[in-house]
């Protein structure tokens, strides 16, 4: 990635696949975290050396190109004004549920300035500490910091975030967890319902 990428790091919470040979085969670095996604994120983060951190899900991968995108807005950066960045909502299925689902994405992102975080984030180390990073929730720790980022200091790159299909019920599933913390349930209550 012509230098954009300066280390990966996989942080495990127990896979049974391959994934671990497949990182190992490709140089990254593993470790080995809690199951929660948020425990994989904050030992993930730990671990970072660098001055910027994307955070990706498994199943998400960037389309061919976005590293230019990704140079750009970290060559623009202002250190006393940090922002962070999102990708563009994309599914790799090429039915019109998918388009529909991905429409629902973007008015999301649009109304309520919450991208989930299978669109990835693109965040300085500074602005991450700063805010505290991602907290051990059971659930939406993705909306929990995005929601500490603010609307204002988050930029949605044009570059796409691709993600495998998912079935429709995690689709609704995910639309009321993110109608909830809108509405500032406690994330304690949401994780019960």
């Amino acid at each position: 990635m012509r230098g954009v990428v300066r280390e990966v790091i996989v942080a495990d919470g127990g896979s049974s696949d391959e994934t671990l040979m497949i990182a190992d085969a490709a140089g990254a670095h593993i470790m080995h975290a809690a199951k929660s996604r948020s425990a994989r994120m904050i030992a993930g983060a730990a671990a970072a050396r660098s001055d910027w951190l994307l955070f990706l899900y498994p199943d998400t991968a960037l389309e061919p190109g976005w590293e230019n995108e990704v140079e750009a807005f970290i060559a623009r950066a202002i250190p006393e004004l940090p922002r962070a960045a999102v990708f563009h909502f994309a599914l790799e299925d090429f039915g019109g549920e998918a388009r529909r689902a991905e429409a629902k994405a973007a008015l999301r992102c649009w109304m309520l300035a919450l991208p989930y975080g299978d669109q990835g984030l693109l965040i300085p180390r500074r602005l991450y500490t700063q805010l505290g990073g991602y907290r051990a929730l059971a659930n939406m720790e993705d909306a929990d910091l995005v929601r500490r980022i603010g609307r204002r200091r988050l930029v949605h790159l044009c570059a796409r975030a691709v993600n495998l299909s998912r079935p429709r019920e995690s689709v609704w599933r995910g639309f009321w967890l993110t109608l909830l913390h809108a509405l500032r349930i406690p994330t304690g209550v949401v994780a019960r319902l």
